[in-house]
């Protein structure tokens, strides 16, 4: 994957990983050539373009087209990791949404569908950064945008977060208490980020992947509820929907390709395509459209015909509040300790905090977020040698979390650390609410999913990951 080098990347350089690859690098295809017998080798000529031409033994040349990739080739790749903010992707784009939206135009029943825009709250946040609006006025005048190009429903991805956190605190739980008899039950690691997931899976494999949470991200949380419940709801089958998700991250688009996010049963996708915060901006230049002189829509419920009138969010942080949700809750489900407050202690760096449970000098809990991979290259190592001392830690890929990630907007004539204060500040502008006390949510595990402990709630809001078998794929070794 080629990547381009953002304002927040450093100076990496951790054995066989680079937090990013330069842009001069493109994804290639190994093609394996098989020689001819009695005919003469022939050259590879490269011009300045970049163009390859195979030159034979009587100096003809012949262009080469060169080899196209699709995300499952990305994915079962091993050769490179990177945070992935920028990949060669056909299937993936705003151009893809294009082509959905204008074939709608055509009027053909049987080729129609129903198009559902999920946004994220730090897509949004970094939108209303960008246009110096609130978080409710960006989701409204989204909302308008969207529909003006004839989408038919938009929701927010808090919802589907909800599940998340709600899943992760329970697993949370059952591992601490079977800890004796399984000593890879903690601690358990966040999975709500892809580009830790492809790192994981392609380069410690079944190592590390029995400690990665089974829990899916908001994303395809969402995925599940769009082509699962909502579905249902507007009596369609699910690849009469086609679901496109608006992400702070490239590597959201290598998760939603995921084999194990396709639903064979409908030959459909969880969710079909996502776009990045960047990408929301470049569909409103194409359209001519500043967001600000956007005429404000009501918001979609998923669960209601009625909009919703507010925005709601969660504590601990723009990553999620992983680490802060299943901290108190299993302070409170296995100490009876309730927490008001959560005490960070910083380590190595910002992106590097723990917190701890204390009792009568005892440690009962210890939690630490890991962000960038420099920090996720020290707690691996750490877990290698049996010395690491926490029970969860919360992962993420890039430096500062999903606020900074690799597909939100980027500085315009400001300091990059003041455009993320902004973002950080309206993304926090929001009414907080625990996941537990959302009428809808208890709603839907109820109707939809027959109960939270159900067969039915771990199929739509859990997954699995797969070890990635090394290839001869030559790794890039950059050094900055």
């Amino acid at each position: 994957m080629a990547a381009a080098v953002s304002p927040f990347s450093g100076v990496v350089q951790l054995t066989d990983l680079d937090d990013y690859i330069g842009p001069s690098q493109e994804c290639i295809k190994p093609v394996k050539v098989e020689k001819k017998p009695g005919k003469a080798a022939t050259k590879i000529r490269i011009e300045d373009d970049g163009s390859y031409f195979q030159v034979n033994e009587d100096g003809e040349s012949q262009k080469l087209e060169k080899a196209k990739i699709t995300l499952n080739d990305c994915l079962a790749c091993s050769g490179c990791i990177t945070s992935a903010e920028s990949v060669l992707i056909t299937q993936q784009s705003h151009e893809e949404l294009y082509k959905v939206l204008n074939a709608n135009k055509v009027f053909d029943s049987a080729s129609q569908k129903l198009v559902v825009v999920s946004v994220s709250p730090q897509s949004r946040a970094s939108l209303a950064a960008r246009y110096k609006l609130t978080p409710l006025d960006t989701a409204k005048k989204l909302t308008a945008f969207f529909k003006r190009l004839g989408v038919h429903f938009v929701f927010d991805t808090t919802l589907s977060r909800n599940f998340s956190l709600l899943e992760s605190q329970r697993e949370f739980v059952r591992r601490f208490r079977r800890r004796a008899e399984d000593e890879r039950a903690l601690p358990m690691l966040a999975a709500a980020c892809p580009g830790w997931i492809c790192y994981a899976e392609k380069t410690h494999g079944s190592f590390i992947i029995p400690y990665i949470s089974t829990t899916k991200s908001p994303q395809q949380v969402m995925g599940s509820l769009v082509k699962g419940h909502f579905s249902e709801r507007q009596r369609l089958r699910p690849d009469q929907i086609y679901h496109v998700a608006v992400m702070p991250c490239y590597d959201k688009k290598l998760e939603a390709s995921r084999p194990d996010f396709f639903i064979q049963e409908h030959q459909t996708r969880e969710v079909d395509c996502v776009i990045t915060t960047g990408e929301v901006l470049k569909l409103l230049d194409q359209e001519g459209i500043s967001l600000p002189d956007m005429e404000a829509a009501p918001l979609d419920g998923i669960c209601s015909s009625l909009p919703e009138e507010q925005l709601l969010g969660h504590a601990g942080g723009g990553s999620g509040g992983y680490l802060e949700h299943i901290f108190r809750h299993a302070a409170m489900e296995l100490f009876g300790i309730q927490v008001d407050k959560l005490e960070y202690k910083p380590l190595r760096n910002k992106d590097f905090q723990e917190v701890t449970l204390e009792k009568d000098g005892e440690i009962l809990l210890r939690f630490a977020l890991a962000y960038g991979f420099r920090n996720i290259q020290n707690l691996v190592q750490k877990l290698k040698r049996g010395k690491s001392p926490y029970h969860y830690v919360e992962v993420m890929a890039c430096p500062s979390g999903c606020l900074n990630g690799g597909g939100q907007l980027r500085a315009d004539g400001e300091a990059s650390k003041d455009l993320l204060h902004q973002v950080e500040r309206l993304y926090e502008a929001v009414q907080l609410e625990k996941p537990e006390m959302n009428k809808d949510v208890c709603r839907l595990y109820e109707q939809w999913l027959g109960g939270p402990e159900s067969e039915q709630a771990w199929q739509a809001l859990h997954t699995q990951y797969h070890p990635v078998e090394k290839t001869n794929t030559a790794v890039f070794n950059i050094k900055w």
